[in-house]
């Protein structure tokens, strides 16, 4: 793994343990006991050998305070501006000595001021609503699905995000840009959930501080220009940019009429973290979120938070993690965004989960009577990219469920689950919380393992490992058309 891998696999681990809260002890496991009551949670990612290493160096280290993320300000020479603006050259020493403050509505700030991406304030209101953001950002808007692209019918590519060893990678990789928000048949459910959650809990799944104005509108205008260019059967803009029109729910907003986050609310069934950096110290806050897939927490709990301290109760973070953390958000640039997914096994098909949610009573037994169909794995596809003109890091992530009985016919799939849940470290098997539902799910596994040598579908005695195919498996692409339609 080489260093800006690392620096991209640490990020994401604080990130995605975000998701998490504390495991249960693995001494009650060696004594017979069931696990403590916890919170269902997105899995936590596994630890490489050279994230376990404190960073070392000869050198001072940099003053994050003293650190810009690369520049973007060159692309305003291409882009369409009033003929008063005069493009001009601009240091990052006049960056950092005009900062817009993390915590100010650029509306209300001096022109003269300047996001960390190096746009002025007076740039960025002259760039107007929906510039380009594919220039901006240097990440292109995605090809156009097609007229054969059916919501109702569409199934969300088949993740299977299982690695062996277990403990070794992350397995990140590039953003593929066609696919930063992905639409499928549970489209109408999600949205209509999502915003019955956000009437009933408020503030627990919504929420942005002042000095967030910006990166939200930034992120609900990138989100929709996304739809727009993925999927035109579906959504369009008015010609003045100000209406979104949705043919799949039979909507049309304003989207002034609202602020971003309930418009992304109201169209968009992905969750967002937006962190913002501190003029003063170079440090990352969460300053605005819309998360409705959190299980165990919520947003009021955690905006407002600095990164480290967000992440206060995982083990090891601020001796292993912390360094490489803030360095990589430093210095994170808008035109490499990345993926990765991770993954769990679910009853039933559980999106929000606070603590105390009766759905946590379900994982302090292992249930004899439990069926092999109610079972899921979840998985929760999740992307890192940086906002070209606020210069916020965006996490997104959208919770995926498929029955655990879709194993049967997937190539190795069944043998490499039950590798990592019998032989993973142990600490971060713990930490998954597969353990109510495993006395079900691994005889399934090993009786679809067998059938699968005996059948030729898996090699015989194959010595299991990562799949080429990872995330997905062989044939994995006939499946997904066929079980579609298209």
């Amino acid at each position: 793994m080489d260093i800006y891998s690392g620096l991209i696999f640490l990020a994401l681990i604080g990130f995605c343990l975000l998701l998490s809260n504390s495991a249960p002890h693995l001494l009650n496991r060696l004594r017979g006991r069931k696990p403590p009551s916890r919170t269902s949670q997105t899995p936590p990612p596994s630890l490489s050998p050279s994230s376990e290493k404190k960073p070392t160096s000869t050198t001072q280290p940099t003053d994050p305070a003293t650190v810009l993320p690369p520049q973007r300000r060159h692309v305003l020479s291409a882009l369409p501006l009033p003929a008063s603006y005069k493009y001009k050259e601009v240091s990052e020493t006049e960056v950092l000595r005009r900062p817009l403050p993390m915590t100010q509505d650029y509306r209300t700030c001096q022109e003269e001021a300047y996001t960390p991406t190096g746009f002025s304030v007076a740039e960025i209101k002259a760039l107007g609503d929906f510039p380009d953001y594919a220039k901006l950002s240097g990440v292109p808007l995605p090809t156009a699905y097609g007229e054969e692209f059916d919501v109702d019918r569409a199934l969300a590519r088949p993740y299977r995000p299982f690695r062996w060893a277990y403990h070794q990678t992350m397995s990140l990789t590039k953003l593929e840009t066609d696919w930063w928000l992905e639409l499928e048949n549970t489209y109408k459910e999600r949205i209509a959930q999502r915003k019955a959650l956000f009437a009933k809990h408020g503030g627990g799944v919504l929420g942005a501080l002042p000095g967030s104005e910006l990166a939200c509108k930034e992120l609900m205008e990138m989100a929709l220009q996304f739809y727009c260019a993925r999927y035109p059967q579906y959504f369009t803009l008015s010609d003045d940019k100000r209406v979104f029109m949705n043919k799949i729910l039979g909507t049309e907003q304003d989207v002034r009429a609202k602020p971003p986050l309930e418009i992304l609310m109201d169209n968009v069934p992905e969750d967002f973290g937006i962190m913002l950096r501190d003029e003063k110290t170079g440090d990352y806050f969460l300053r605005a979120a819309v998360i409705c897939s959190s299980m165990g927490w919520n947003v009021a709990s955690k905006v407002g938070l600095r990164l480290d301290h967000i992440h206060t109760k995982i083990p090891d973070y601020k001796e292993r993690m912390e360094f490489s953390m803030n360095r990589f958000f430093t210095k994170m640039p808008a035109d490499k965004p990345i993926q990765r997914g991770s993954w769990g096994l679910e009853i039933g098909q559980p999106l929000h989960m606070p603590a105390g949610d009766p759905h946590e009573k379900l994982r302090e037994f292992q249930d004899p009577s439990l069926r092999l169909e109610d079972l899921h794995l979840r998985t929760d596809w999740q992307t890192l990219r940086r906002l070209p003109l606020s210069a916020a890091i965006v996490f997104n992530f959208k919770a995926l469920f498929t029955r655990v009985t879709e194993f049967r016919d997937e190539p190795c799939v069944p043998a490499l689950l039950a590798k990592i849940m019998r032989n993973g470290k142990k600490n971060l098997i713990e930490y998954k919380g597969t353990w109510h539902v495993e006395h079900i799910v691994l005889p399934a596994l090993d009786k679809w393992a067998k059938e699968q040598e005996e059948s030729g579908l898996a090699p015989k005695s194959w010595e299991v490992a990562t799949l080429d195919e990872s995330p997905w498996f062989k044939g994995w692409e006939e499946k997904w058309h066929r079980q579609q339609g298209f």
